[in-house]
């Protein structure tokens, strides 16, 4: 071990629900250090799902979450020349990361509309089980799935 592991930081609940992992999404969402905006774009998304949906927005947005995060991932390993792609489970903390990139680069895919707009769609269509986001986790657990073979490489 070369150096010592990174501290884990503490996110700050966001103000409107007192919840760490709304805090961590609009971290994820946020651009080029605006917060304040990443947080306007975020309530508005919450506002639309708020009318578009029947549980909470808060539960929706829960439930899109864990729709999306992965159990397994796949990573390159080279043996003897030939690279193979090696299924893994996925920590926990990268599992949430990895959900909420997933989340906010497939709603900012999203045509037309507002930022806000596009994430409460991408959200709402998270926790029905569709959308981009969640057809990334199942790619990737399908790969997984596909080389199962190699598993006996892991490091």
């Amino acid at each position: 071990m070369r150096k010592a592991k990174a501290k884990l930081r503490e996110v700050d609940p966001d103000p409107r629900y007192q919840d760490t992992l709304v805090a961590k999404f609009v971290n994820n969402l946020m651009l080029q250090g605006k917060k304040s905006l990443a947080y306007r774009v975020f309530y508005e998304a919450m506002d639309v799902m708020e009318e578009k949906s029947e549980e909470g927005a808060l539960a929706t947005f829960k439930k899109a979450v864990e729709n999306v995060t992965p159990q397994v991932e796949v990573r390159s390993r080279r043996v003897g020349g030939a690279t193979f792609q090696i299924p893994q489970e996925v920590r926990t903390s990268r599992k949430i990361s990895l959900a909420m990139k997933w989340i906010v680069k497939f709603a900012r895919a999203r045509s037309g509309k507002s930022m806000g707009q596009k994430l409460a769609e991408e959200l709402l269509a998270a926790s029905k089980g569709e959308g981009g986001a969640f057809k990334k986790k199942e790619d990737t657990h399908r790969m997984a799935e596909a080389n199962k073979a190699f598993s006996h490489f892991r490091f």
